[in-house]
């Protein structure tokens, strides 16, 4: 579900917009260009997925983004680094081994 999240362009720039810093539904349509009800629903299906968290300022709502979505990617991402890492030094190691024949 998190990364189906991301898969939609909208979500993924709303994402890149509060990387800078949170902000407020109105914000997040004005600034990518949509529709207050667009930019609530894509901000909800975000939240659902974990990518952001919701603080309630006045009359506003502001989105954050979630800290710990992000180390949960790295850390995923990183297992995968690891594992073709591994593969390419056996890789290499090969390679080695037919030079010197």
């Amino acid at each position: 579900m998190m990364f189906s999240a991301l898969a939609e362009p909208n979500r993924l720039r709303i994402v890149e917009l509060l990387r800078d810093r949170p902000a407020s539904v109105n914000e997040v349509a004005n600034r990518v260009n949509l529709r207050q009800p667009q930019a609530s629903k894509h901000l909800q299906a975000l939240k659902l997925a974990g990518w952001v968290t919701v603080r309630p300022l006045a009359q506003q709502r502001i989105y954050v983004l979630r800290p710990e979505a992000f180390m949960e990617l790295g850390a995923w991402l990183t297992s995968f680094e690891r594992h073709w890492a591994g593969r390419f030094g056996k890789l290499d190691s090969y390679l080695e081994r037919l030079k010197e024949r």
